[in-house]
Order: structure tokens, then sequence, then C-alpha cells
């Protein structure tokens, strides 16, 4: 009878690090470190290295938000979102976390009027961004809010350009977060 092998868990990892010093342990995240652009990013954020830690979510936002259209490169919805979950991870600052949401909007809605767009699913990925980005600006600080509200009424504004209702639920989110006052 074959026994059937389960896959490793957190709980096996943290076992077998119990037995790593702290050259192993500096070694194993130098080699993590290495190995991807990802981990990169994530230990830059939890630590607080260098002058930007969100450039290199933004990087990825705006690939997949505003693609390079003469290189047929196209748009992602979840690969756009994905940067947002891992600087969550990492260190989900909510000032951070405004920030990039209000970006994904930025890039989503200026590349939408730029080029153009007809695809229901991505405007609604952008209406739910653009409340979860009011919820988490509702959280800062008041000398927080005001710049980042203005920065998604512009938004707003561009998105009635769209069809499908874009610009009219961003007023109606707008005026229910309370950034119209």
């Amino acid at each position: 009878m074959a026994t059937k092998k389960n896959t490793p868990s957190w709980s096996d990892v943290k076992t077998r690090l119990v037995d790593f010093d702290r050259a192993g342990l500096l070694g194993l995240l130098q080699d993590l470190y290495a190995a991807n652009k990802d981990n990169q990013a994530f230990l830059h954020a939890r630590l607080s290295l260098g002058d930007d830690v969100l450039k290199p979510y933004k990087v990825t936002i705006d690939r997949w938000l505003w693609p390079d259209v003469f290189k047929n490169q196209d748009t992602s919805v979840a690969k756009a979102k994905k940067p947002i979950a891992d600087y969550k991870k990492a260190i989900g600052q909510a000032e951070g976390l405004a920030e990039l949401m209000v970006f994904y909007c930025e890039r989503a809605s200026g590349f939408s009027n730029e080029f153009g767009m007809d695809d229901e699913g991505y405007y609604s990925a952008l209406v739910r961004m653009f409340e979860q980005a009011l919820k988490t600006i509702a959280s800062l600080a008041d000398a927080q809010r005001q710049p980042l509200w203005d920065r998604l009424d512009t938004v707003r504004s561009t998105s009635h350009n769209f069809g499908y209702g874009v610009g009219d639920d961003m007023d109606d989110l707008l005026a229910e977060y309370g950034a119209d006052d």
C-alpha cells in the first residue's frame, strides 16, 4: 500500500528552522532575497529599506494596467492587483496601501481614457478598487486624506468618459465616504 505524501506546510518549515543557527538563517534569507524581485520588494518594504519601497509594486501595477500597445501587451486586473496584496502581506501600512490603490485607479482610468476599453469586468474591478481606496483613505489622518481624495476625484471625473455607469458609481461612492466634503 502506497503512503500518501502530505504537502509541506508552514508548521513543517518552522520545525526545520529550529535547527538553523543565526548564520544558517541569514544564508537562507540571502538565498530567498537573491531568488526573485518579489522577495526583494517584500523585504525592502518589511524592513523599510530604500527611498521608495512602493516603486517595485507600482512598476508591476503600471505594466498590467497601462501595457505597451505597440508591443501587443495586454492588461490583467489580477496581475495588477497582486502587488497590492503582496505589499499588504509585507507591511500593510494604510498610507502605502492607499497610495497603491489610488495609483491603480489612476493608471486604469488613464489607460482607458487614452486607448479606450470595452471591458465591463475591467471597469467593475476599477470601481471596486476605487471603493477599497476610499475605505483605506478614510482610515488615514485628516492631513493625509485630502491629496488622495483629490486624485480619486480626478479619476472619477475621467471615468465619466467610459460608459457602463463607471463615473456615476464613483460619484455615489465619493458621496458615501464623505470625500466630497
